[in-house]
């Protein structure tokens, strides 16, 4: 498909997907976790277009335009293009491990109220389909710190985790600035063990801390430790995964 007239469509599945943009699940692998994005385009047009046309090789399962129109791109069951490289709870492939959603945001303004609304629609059911708990509700810049930032700053994670929808840390404590504990924490958390100190910190921060400045402090510290304790990802060699 060009990057002319895209047909629309509605629903939680398809029959015949939308997007060429996608193939099976590798080795049998199925989703345990859904993946957040901004599109990062002036248009939704646009962006359909973009992700439905076969020389660029990007997908998603889902689109959510800023009036709150959801368009499935690709069936579930599939592989849909939208993840790249990078890692989760010490797992690549996670576009085979995944389920994309963009939603239609040039990504430096805020999430329209009907378009948060349609996404808060939507999880739940992609959730129970494939029993993905919230803390498997991942932003693109937690599994990719080092080329990604959607869904951003203006992204609501507080509201999504007040629904139930993904997690927020529950701590007004403060701890010890501690960078290898806090670098430890985020390993627990999901994120790649091989990131830098700088990267780690950018990352956690652009989901959970998007203002704060500076190095390290007991806020991020205490934070992280509590987003470990209580929501700890299985990894590959781990007896639960």
């Amino acid at each position: 498909m060009g990057s002319g007239t895209v047909p629309r469509c509605h629903g939680p599945q398809l029959n015949q997907p939308l997007s060429p943009n996608h193939g099976p699940r590798r080795d049998g692998l199925r989703p345990g976790l859904i993946v957040l994005h901004f599109t990062g385009m002036t248009t939704f047009e646009a962006a359909l277009a973009r992700l439905c046309d076969p020389v660029h090789q990007v997908s998603s399962h889902y689109l959510i335009s800023e009036g709150g129109e959801v368009l499935t791109l690709v069936p579930e069951p599939l592989r849909a293009w939208h993840a790249g490289a990078g890692t989760w709870a010490g797992a690549g492939d996670v576009n085979s491990r995944s389920i994309g959603i963009e939603l239609a945001n040039p990504g430096n303004v805020p999430f329209a109220q009907p378009q948060m609304r349609a996404l808060e629609r939507l999880l739940p059911g992609i959730m129970a389909r494939w029993n993905i708990p919230p803390e498997g509700v991942i932003g693109h810049s937690d599994m990719a710190p080092l080329r990604k930032a959607d869904p951003g700053p203006r992204f609501d994670w507080r509201r999504l985790a007040l629904g139930g929808l993904s997690v927020w840390p529950e701590t007004e404590e403060v701890a010890k600035v501690d960078p290898a504990a806090f670098h430890a924490d985020l390993v627990r958390f999901g994120h790649d063990a091989n990131l830098s100190h700088d990267t780690a910190l950018a990352a956690f921060r652009l989901r959970f801390r998007p203002h704060a400045r500076g190095p390290l402090d007991r806020h991020d510290c205490a934070m992280a430790a509590d987003l470990a304790r209580r929501f700890a990802a299985a990894r590959p060699a781990d007896p639960a995964s």
